[in-house]
Order: C-alpha cells, then sequence, then structure tokens
C-alpha cells in the first residue's frame, strides 16, 4: 500500500472532490495506470493506479456512489485509488459534502453510503425509515479533532477546555488573545472553523459549545482545506478540523494541547484526549449491499483496508476484531 500521509494534503483539493475508480480494461493497451476519474466541475482528480487487489478476485463491473463526511474523505480516497487495482471495471465516485449533506444525499437515495464523522442523528434515522431504507453503521477508525494555530504563534501551547468555550462561544464582543492571558498579544483572533453540514462540527457544537452559537466572525467551509490554508496565512488564526488534515500540514502548523494532552495516536486511541477523541464511520444502504455485487465488494474493500489506510493518512486504526465485526455484519446483508 502506498504512503497516502503526505500525498493527501495535495490531492484533497476543493469542496466537491469527486474520487473515482475506474477501468476501461476494454480498450487497447489500457492499464490500470490508464485508468482515469470521473471529475466534475470544482473537483480534483485522484489517481487510480491501485497495486493492493488480488489477482484471483471475481472481476466486476458496475458503479458504487458515497458522499459525506471532509473528516473520512481521506481514508477513502487512498481506498478508491487502491481498489481500482483490484476491481478496475468498477467505477467508485464520492463527494464531500459533509456528513449532514451526505446523509441528505442518503436519505433520497442518490448514494450507496454515507461517510460521517459523528454518529447519525435520531431525525436523520427517523427520514430514513420513513424513506423505506435500512442502513447498517460501520466503524472506520478513531480521529482527535484537533484545534491548531500557525507555527508563526509563538504564545499558544496549550488551552482548557473552558478557554475553547469562551472564545468560540458568540457573546457579542471581539475576542483578542489578550484576553485569555495579558502576557498574550492584544490581537483579534481570527476563527476558521468547518461548516454546519460537518460533522466536525456538530461534535465541536455537542463538546466545546454545548448548543451555544459560534462566534459570527468565523470563516466557515466544508473544505477543510480552505481551513488549513487559511490558519497558515494568519498568526492570529485558530481553527480545528480532523488530526489527519494537521498530520498532512504540521511543517506550517501547530497542534494546541488540550488541557495539557496533545492529540496523537496513542491519546487518541487511549481517550486521554479527552473530550475530543472520537469515532468515525460509514453507513451502507443494506439494499444496495444485497443487491449489488459491485457495492458489497467495495464496502467489503472498505473493512478490509480501512485500519492501513487510516494510519497511512494520519488517523488511529481499530482493533482488528472491531473490523473483523463489521465483515460479519456485512455477510450477513448478503443472507
Amino acid at each position: 500500500m502506498k504512503n497516502w500521509k503526505f500525498k493527501m494534503a495535495s490531492t484533497i483539493l476543493g469542496s466537491a472532490l469527486i474520487l473515482g475508480a475506474c477501468g476501461n480494461g476494454s480498450d487497447e493497451g489500457a492499464t490500470n495506470e490508464e485508468a482515469g476519474t470521473e471529475v466534475e466541475e470544482g473537483a480534483t482528480e485522484a489517481g487510480t493506479a491501485g497495486d493492493s487487489g488480488s489477482s484471483e478476485e471475481e472481476a466486476l463491473s458496475g458503479s458504487v456512489t458515497g458522499d459525506g463526511s471532509s473528516t473520512v474523505a481521506p481514508i477513502l480516497e487512498g481506498i478508491v485509488e487502491e481498489y481500482a487495482g483490484a476491481q478496475p471495471d468498477v467505477q467508485v465516485t464520492v463527494g464531500i459534502s459533509g456528513t449532514g449533506g451526505g446523509f441528505e444525499k442518503f436519505i433520497q437515495g442518490e448514494t450507496d453510503f454515507s461517510n460521517a464523522s459523528r454518529p447519525i442523528k435520531d431525525e436523520e434515522a427517523a427520514s430514513l425509515e420513513e424513506a423505506g431504507i435500512d442502513y447498517t453503521e460501520f466503524l472506520l477508525a478513531y480521529d482527535g479533532l484537533t484545534v491548531v494555530v500557525s507555527q508563526e504563534n509563538d504564545w499558544v501551547e496549550d488551552l482548557t477546555v473552558e478557554q475553547l468555550k469562551e472564545i468560540w462561544v458568540e457573546d457579542g464582543t471581539r475576542e483578542n488573545w489578550s484576553d485569555l492571558n495579558p502576557e498574550w498579544p492584544d490581537e483579534e483572533i481570527i476563527f476558521y472553523a468547518p461548516g454546519t453540514d460537518s460533522g466536525t462540527y456538530d461534535y465541536f457544537n455537542e463538546v466545546i459549545l454545548e448548543d451555544e452559537d459560534m462566534v459570527s466572525t468565523a470563516t466557515l467551509s466544508e473544505d477543510d482545506n480552505v481551513l488549513v490554508q487559511g490558519i497558515q496565512a494568519d498568526p492570529n488564526a485558530i481553527g480545528f478540523f480532523g488530526y489527519a488534515y494537521y498530520v498532512a500540514n504540521q511543517d506550517t502548523l501547530k497542534a494546541v494541547k488540550i488541557g495539557g494532552v496533545e492529540p496523537n495516536a496513542d491519546t487518541i486511541e487511549s481517550g486521554d484526549y479527552t473530550p475530543l477523541s472520537r469515532p468515525l464511520f460509514t453507513y451502507a444502504n443494506n439494499a444496495r449491499v444485497a443487491e449489488d455485487e459491485s457495492v458489497y465488494n467495495f464496502m467489503e474493500y472498505i473493512l478490509n483496508n480501512a485500519g492501513e489506510m487510516a494510519e497511512q493518512v494520519g488517523y488511529v486504526a481499530l482493533p482488528q476484531e472491531e473490523y473483523d465485526a463489521g465483515l460479519e455484519k456485512l455477510e450477513a446483508l448478503k443472507q
């Protein structure tokens, strides 16, 4: 499997990234390296030269469609590209309209699976039931929602949960760094945050904001790379997103400790990085898995490769028994 950790930042660009594994094996001279990617307007092209497929696996053709979390996207981007080597005639497209946006498409029956950086909400589950769509939740990896500042910020090293809430909750006043510590610059804090359709926004809202309004001056974007670039460019900026985006940009970003705990693989897996450690998910349409062999095969491929790919891009793999349990749930959908 390729090393994806540092490739991720340059390939996941744009708010409508489409990841495709599309083969053209019927064309003379076509190879996996030549297999193209369907790219819509505003999307970037992901390579499709996978090398981890089995030559003994039954060749399939068809299409698989997913959408959802930008946090989960790095895992899926790598898996989609590797999957092209195993099944070059199966076209896979994965959008990144955020966890909430992904569930909206899932409820409408537009996608076979939906990636999420938070558990499904009760109202989303109710809408799926009303639409007659049965689904199964699969765990993919662990993430640590990472609070970051620019490397040029030489004063912030550690913040408490209470300080995070103090600066991120809208109170009608301008927040300066000196409000937190009089020894820090008397400069306005510039905020960057995931958009309101993002599961990362929802999670931060739940554990930090506690359902109070976020500061109104924050720049919001469903594309985490927009947040990365904004924070990189401004020493007075602060923001948050999935741990993998920090890992891919740690030369220009600095992770802020929360309550004295640094986000890393060990503290995220152990839960010591609290309350910002969280699981990542994908949700599958049961009927599509049962009826379409290409959908089943791709979901199986996800579960067989999610742990290794998660670690490649900077997240934390689950214990193997969690993936085994997911594969058992998937197999049961075919029966």
